[in-house]
């Protein structure tokens, strides 16, 4: 698996994670994944770089084969 190189959140990762928990009270599950596939679509042209991004989506992919 292709880990990251450096930690850009630190010392915030927990900060970041409950805002994203707070973004999804009260969704439906169907809300839910609609509000993931909009965040993957702003992050993405946020990064915007097409070699970045797909090494990314391997990485998440390969995530559970750890």
């Amino acid at each position: 698996m292709t880990t990251a190189s450096h930690d850009n959140l630190s010392p915030h990762q927990d900060d970041f994670y409950d805002a994203l928990m707070a973004a999804h009270t009260g969704l439906s599950e169907t809300q839910s994944h609609a509000l993931n596939a909009r965040l993957v679509l702003l992050m993405a042209n946020e990064i915007g770089d097409l070699a970045k991004l797909t090494a990314l989506m391997r990485m998440a992919r390969d995530y559970d084969d750890v």
